[in-house]
C-alpha cells in the first residue's frame, strides 16, 4: 500500500472521528434538555401523532412477520425494533425533547412515589397485623 493511500485512509478516519465525536458528547446530555414552547407545540402536533402511527404500524408489521421471526428465533429483536423503539420515542420522553428517557426530575418523582407506596404498604401491614395480637 502506498504512502498516499495510507494518508488518505488516515485523513478519512480523522474526519469521520471529528464528525462523530460531537454527536457522542451531545448524546450524553441530551436527556437533560429544556425545550422551548415552539419545540413543545411542534412535538405535540407533529411528532407525537407520527410516532403513534409508527408504533401501531410497527406492531402490525411485527404481527405479520411473527411466524417467520419465531422460526428464526428473533421475535424479541423484531419487537424491539418495530414496536418498542417507536413507542419509547413517542411516549417516554418529555414534551419537546429529542431523546427518549427520563430526566432527573422524572427519576426523583418516580423514586418518591415508590417510597410513598412502600411506606403505605408497611403501614397497611402494621394495621392488619396490629389487630391480631
Amino acid at each position: 500500500m502506498s504512502i498516499r493511500a495510507r494518508a488518505r485512509r488516515t485523513t478519512i478516519g480523522l474526519v469521520v472521528g471529528c464528525v462523530l465525536l460531537p454527536n457522542m458528547l451531545w448524546a450524553q446530555n441530551a436527556v437533560e434538555e429544556t425545550p422551548n414552547e415552539w419545540a413543545m407545540v411542534g412535538d405535540l402536533v407533529v411528532a407525537r401523532p407520527i410516532g403513534a402511527v409508527l408504533t401501531v404500524g410497527g406492531a402490525a408489521v411485527w404481527l405479520v412477520s411473527l411466524p417467520f421471526t419465531l422460526l428464526a428465533g428473533h421475535a424479541g429483536e423484531a419487537a424491539e425494533t418495530l414496536v418498542y423503539g417507536p413507542a419509547e420515542a413517542t411516549f417516554v420522553r418529555c414534551l419537546g425533547c429529542r431523546q427518549p428517557g427520563y430526566t432527573d426530575k422524572d427519576r426523583q418523582a418516580i423514586q418518591r412515589r415508590e417510597e410513598r407506596r412502600a411506606a403505605e404498604e408497611l403501614e397497611a401491614e402494621a394495621d392488619a397485623g396490629g389487630g391480631s395480637w
